[in-house]
């Protein structure tokens, strides 16, 4: 059964960085795209950012923009998401989500399977 594990969050000061790792398997995880999503308490889920199934593509949130960076390395099936100069409204849990269209989406129903999640916590 398709699974996603995200790791990597924690707390971290303001002006810090964080690397978050989702771990895919039971599917081809070179042939999906693959997305960030983040839910902060109180508000609606939210698109962080997304890479196409080659890897060629990414997208960000403008909330984002210029300071998080998506990857993904195919042999181990994982996507990554680097987060740098993280500022407290960054805080949320942040979601790994398996995407349907292979170019990626910012679009939430645009996602299959989704994560546990991971917390992340940006103190001022």
């Amino acid at each position: 059964q398709v699974q996603l594990v995200e790791s990597g969050g924690g707390l971290v000061q303001a002006g810090g960085s964080l690397r978050l790792s989702c771990a895919a398997s039971g599917f081809t995880f070179s042939n999906w795209a693959m997305g960030w999503f983040r839910q902060a308490p109180g508000k609606e889920r939210e698109f962080v950012s997304a890479i196409s199934w080659t890897g060629r593509s990414t997208y960000y949130a403008d909330s984002v923009k210029g300071r998080f960076t998506i990857s993904r390395d195919n042999a181990k099936n994982t996507v990554y998401l680097q987060m740098n100069s993280l500022k407290p409204e960054d805080t949320a849990v942040y979601y790994c989500a398996r995407g349907v269209h292979a170019s990626g989406s910012s679009g939430i129903n645009d996602y299959d399977y989704w994560g546990q999640g991971t917390q992340v916590t940006v103190s001022s």
